[in-house]
C-alpha cells in the first residue's frame, strides 16, 4: 500500500490522545502459519498478487519488533485436517502464541473424534469454519448435522470463528447462534464488508440482529483492506463507530491478519490506525480491544512474562 494512501486513511481517525496507546500490550488474535515449501504444498500460500509467503513463527517475530505485540492467536488457513497438528506443533514451540483456532467441519460424522483429539492440546481454542449453511428452496438453513457439531463445540467451551464477512455469512452466523445460543461466535475482519448505498439497509438490519446475541464477537481487523476492485481502502471511521455502538467495548478484538495482509497493510500500520481510533476513548476500552477481550473470549493462558493477565 502506498504510504500516502495509508496516511490519508489514518489521518481521518486521528484525535487528541488521552493516554499512551502504544504502552498497552497487544494480543494479535489473527495470525496464519504455513510453509509453501513443504513436499505436499499448502492449500493457501498468501494473498493473490503476492509471491508465496513463508509464514513461520520466526518470520512473524520480524513483523512485530517494537510493536507492543506480546502474544498471538494462530488461525488455521488450511482445511486439511492434518494441518491442525502442524500448526499446534509450531505454536507450542514458541511462547508468543497463546492459542490456536483450528479448522474442522462440525457437520462431519468424524467431528466429535477430531474435536476430542485436538482439544487435548491446551493451546486449542476453537475452530474456524464459515459455510455452516446450505440453500433449500432459496433459503439458508443449517447443514444436516451442523447444529449437533456446534453444540459439542459450545460444550467444550470453544469458539467458532467465521470469515470472510459477507451478507450470507452474517445470516449464517445468526443461524448458528439461534441453534446453539451458548456458542461463542467470532466474526473475523468485520470492517472489511463494504456496504453499498443499495445494501446499507440490509447491513444495518443484520448488525442489529447480531448485536442482540451476547455471544457474538468481532475482530476490528482488515480495517485497511482491498475492495472488490482490488483497490486498497480504509474502512471509514463511521463504520467502526457503528460497530462499536452496536456491540460495545466488550465484544471487539485486534487482529493483524499476517501474512494475508501482505501488500495491503503491515502490522505496524494496522496497529497505528487502531491506536489512533482508540486514543480519544477511555483507556479501558483500548485495553479491552487490544488484549483483555481476547483473553475472555478465547480463554487463553499466558505463556510468557511479557504477556498480560
Amino acid at each position: 500500500m502506498q504510504r500516502r494512501a495509508f496516511l490519508t486513511g489514518a489521518a481521518a481517525f486521528a484525535s487528541a490522545p488521552s493516554f499512551a496507546a502504544d504502552a498497552i500490550p497487544v494480543i494479535d488474535t489473527h495470525v496464519h502459519l504455513f510453509d509453501p515449501t513443504r513436499p505436499q504444498g499448502v492449500p493457501y500460500a498468501g494473498p493473490k498478487g503476492q509471491p508465496p509467503q513463508m509464514a513461520s513463527p520466526e518470520n512473524y517475530h520480524t513483523q512485530i519488533v517494537d510493536t507492543g505485540i506480546v502474544g498471538a492467536v494462530v488461525v488455521e488457513a488450511s482445511p486439511w485436517v492434518e494441518d491442525n497438528l502442524w500448526i499446534l506443533e509450531r505454536a507450542n514451540s514458541d511462547s508468543v502464541f497463546v492459542g490456536v483456532v483450528g479448522d474442522l467441519d462440525p457437520s462431519k460424522p468424524e467431528f466429535p473424534e477430531y474435536l476430542n483429539r485436538f482439544s487435548k492440546d491446551p493451546l486449542w481454542r476453537g475452530i474456524r469454519y464459515a459455510r455452516v449453511w446450505q440453500m433449500e428452496g432459496g433459503k439458508q438453513v443449517l447443514k444436516p448435522g451442523m447444529a449437533e457439531g456446534l453444540k459439542l463445540l459450545a460444550e467444550a467451551g470453544q469458539t467458532l470463528d467465521m470469515a470472510n464477512p459477507s451478507f450470507d455469512l452474517l445470516r449464517g452466523a445468526l443461524l448458528a447462534m439461534e441453534a446453539v445460543p451458548d456458542l461463542r461466535v467470532v466474526m473475523d475482519h468485520m470492517p472489511s464488508l463494504d456496504p453499498t448505498p443499495e445494501t446499507q439497509a440490509l447491513y444495518d438490519s443484520l448488525i442489529a440482529d447480531l448485536a442482540r446475541h451476547p455471544n457474538f464477537f468481532l475482530k476490528l481487523s482488515q480495517v485497511i483492506h482491498k475492495n472488490d476492485k482490488g483497490v486498497t481502502v480504509t474502512a471509514p471511521r463511521a463504520r467502526l463507530d457503528q460497530l462499536m455502538t452496536a456491540f460495545g467495548e466488550d465484544r471487539v478484538m485486534f487482529g493483524g491478519d499476517w501474512p494475508n495482509s501482505v501488500g495491503t497493510a503491515t502490522i505496524p500500520q494496522a496497529l497505528a490506525l487502531m491506536r489512533d481510533y482508540f486514543a480519544g476513548r477511555p483507556r479501558i476500552q483500548a485495553e479491552k480491544y487490544f488484549w483483555k477481550n481476547s483473553q475472555r473470549i478465547y480463554r487463553w493462558t499466558k505463556r510468557d512474562a511479557a504477556q498480560p493477565g
